[in-house]
């Protein structure tokens, strides 16, 4: 009788399973993952014959499934608790579709680690995630961080395009080199610290580089004076704003304009913010663990935001272009939200350029990646104008840009998977001399009201614009490009 009623069981769970696999309504966006899911592929006989038609409509069977997300999360839920957990001070518990297998490098007991102070985590836990993710601590101050494998010599594209800037630009341009450290250069803990390897190491070999007349932005040793603070979101890939306003400080120093002191800024939160290493590590620990997405806005108005939003196509080629107009710099979010770090123009598919009320002939140009949006609008109290553009995304001549823009200063701000890599110093080149990797673009009717935070935000990924940790389960000697 027992055996008939758990068949009985089962085949009701089967089928009631199948039922909404086949029937429910697809899904067609993944929050967890913040992405658009894949859709019904176009039938062609072409495509039916030589078999890429059902290998798309495979993908989307298995990609858009209903209530994905809702099943994803049990996934999560069930695989923490079968997830082995070591005691001790140290403990270190291992994802077990991770740990496996990993190369171990040296740890970083040298003189570049003990140069930065070590932040104690609650209970000193940590787990390595998928895709090279460490997730440290538990409860409410769970940090999901990303494992760094650049090295600390060889030849730096970043450097020598910081060099060729000043050389084309000449006397009348600053050019400042700005390289971003990621979380886990200062937050990881000493148990998992060999599957990382040393930022400050890639950072004095780029800087080492650089000829005399570019200026060096050193906020490596900035960010760790302020380790302390919250200037690092525990569940997302990037910096927190707080983060990005002592980098803002230190280029105003280097650059000789007004330093912006925290009290010209109105504070701001989104509070319940949940970022990208949710979904990235597969790590129930951080939903269960919220953060504040606290940023600040200047008190002082008297700037106007002006917008080219670019139209790209399903592999983020740029095919056209918006006429300038008239926006907001600063996007509301509410709380729970996880785009909240889209609060900074509310896309990275754009040009933007902010005039001021300041009138001191200066003007700057900002070359970033994603880590760079913070930037800007801790500055408007700095300079006549700020410039800002991403290398994924600008299209035209950025020689032209810099001469009929009159830009004073330019700096490249990346986060230091970019620096490393030679993805973004080969664009900056491609924009040097007026070439650009996207189709070509086309002027689009113009704008008429604010661009819109783009559903899913630019997260790294090889050989994509969007951005997604690059899969790696210990340090490697390889590019891991735009974060």
């Amino acid at each position: 009788m027992r055996h008939k009623i758990f068949l009985l069981l089962t085949g009701l769970a089967f089928f009631s399973l199948a039922a909404i696999f086949v029937f429910m309504p697809r899904s067609t966006f993944s929050t967890l993952e913040k992405r658009e899911l894949a859709t019904f592929p176009e039938f062609t006989w072409e495509r039916l014959f030589d078999g890429s038609f059902t290998a798309d409509v495979s993908t989307w069977f298995s990609d858009s499934e209903p209530y994905r997300d809702t099943f994803m999360e049990a996934h999560m839920n069930f695989k923490d608790m079968l997830a082995m957990h070591r005691g001790g001070e140290d403990a270190v518990a291992f994802h077990a579709d991770a740990a496996g297998g990993a190369d171990v490098v040296p740890g970083l007991d040298g003189e570049d680690a003990a140069s930065m102070p070590d932040v104690a985590l609650d209970d000193g836990t940590a787990r390595i995630a998928s895709k090279g993710i460490i997730v440290a601590g538990s409860g409410p101050d769970v940090r999901a961080m990303m494992v760094y494998g650049g090295s600390g010599s060889g030849k730096s594209s970043y450097a020598a395009t910081a060099n060729h800037l000043k050389k084309t630009f000449g006397s009348g341009v600053n050019v400042y080199c700005m390289i971003i450290p990621t979380s886990i250069e200062y937050y990881c803990p000493n148990k998992v610290k060999d599957r990382t390897r040393s930022q400050l190491a890639t950072i004095k070999n780029i800087h080492s580089q650089l000829d005399p007349g570019v200026r060096e932005v050193d906020v490596h040793t900035t960010l760790g004076i302020h380790a302390e603070e919250p200037i690092f979101l525990r569940t997302d890939h990037h910096w927190a704003p707080l983060g990005a306003y002592y980098a803002a400080r230190k280029l105003a120093q280097v650059a000789g304009v007004h330093v912006p002191d925290l009290k010209e800024f109105d504070r701001k939160v989104v509070h319940g913010f949940v970022g990208t290493m949710y979904g990235y590590s597969k790590d129930i620990n951080v939903k269960k663990a919220p953060e504040d997405f606290v940023y600040y806005t200047p008190r002082q108005a008297g700037y106007s935001t002006t917008y080219i939003i670019y139209n790209v196509d399903k592999d983020f080629r740029v095919t056209g272009k918006s006429a300038p107009h008239q926006g907001t710099y600063f996007k509301t979010f509410k709380d729970g939200s996880g785009a909240a770090y889209c609060t900074f123009m509310g896309t990275d598919m754009a040009t933007v350029k902010v005039d001021t009320h300041v009138q001191n002939g200066r003007r700057v140009l900002i070359i970033k990646d994603s880590f760079g949006n913070a930037i800007p609008g801790y500055l408007f109290g700095s300079f006549e104008q700020v410039h800002v553009i991403d290398f994924r995304y600008f299209i035209g001549n950025l020689q032209a840009y810099v001469r009929d823009n009159k830009i004073t200063d330019v700096v490249m701000a990346f986060n230091i998977f970019n620096a490393y890599s030679g993805s973004a110093a080969a664009k900056i080149e491609q924009m040097l001399r007026g070439v650009s990797a996207s189709a070509p673009a086309k002027e689009a009717p113009e704008a008429t009201h604010d661009p819109q935070p783009a559903k899913k935000e630019p997260a790294p990924q090889p050989a994509s614009p969007t951005e997604t940790p690059v899969e790696i389960s210990a340090p490697q000697e390889q590019s891991q490009e735009e974060i």
